[in-house]
This record gives structure tokens, C-alpha cells and sequence, in this order.
């Protein structure tokens, strides 16, 4: 899973669109974009405590991929 915020925009689905292409292009986001079945899904959802929204890129990893995954790019 990755995550970003953004501010309090009137259509977050727009604001959001260039963060998640830049992130397919990183080395990690491509990888992902590669072994996730289905492809990837993001969510958006309203985060009260930044006064905005907070979007979230979710993934499904068989499980040697997502240990792989964390190994690699140590997150979560």
C-alpha cells in the first residue's frame, strides 16, 4: 500500500491523478504495477485531522511477492 495526502480540494480525483502516475513510474511502483493481480486500486477518503483527504494505492500480492516486497523496499 502506498499513501499520500492532499489538501482540501474541491475534486480530489484530479489532484490525485499526477501523484499516482508518478508513483507508477518509480522503480517500486512499476514493480508493483507488474505483480499485483488484479491491478492496483486507489481510495480516497476525507482525513478530518489534515483538514483534506488521504489517498490510498492498494495492491494484491501473492504472498511470496509481498515478501518479496518488503524485503526489498522495506515498507510496511
Amino acid at each position: 500500500m502506498h499513501e499520500f495526502n492532499l489538501g482540501d480540494v474541491e475534486d480530489p480525483e484530479i489532484y490525485a491523478a499526477q501523484p499516482i502516475y508518478e508513483w507508477q513510474k518509480t522503480e517500486q511502483g512499476m514493480w508493483v504495477m507488474a505483480h499485483s493481480v488484479p491491478e492496483p486500486s486507489w481510495h480516497i477518503g476525507f482525513n478530518p485531522n489534515r483538514y483534506g483527504y488521504q489517498v490510498m494505492i492498494v495492491a494484491n500480492l501473492q504472498e511470496q511477492d509481498a515478501t518479496f516486497f518488503q524485503l526489498k523496499y522495506g515498507l510496511r
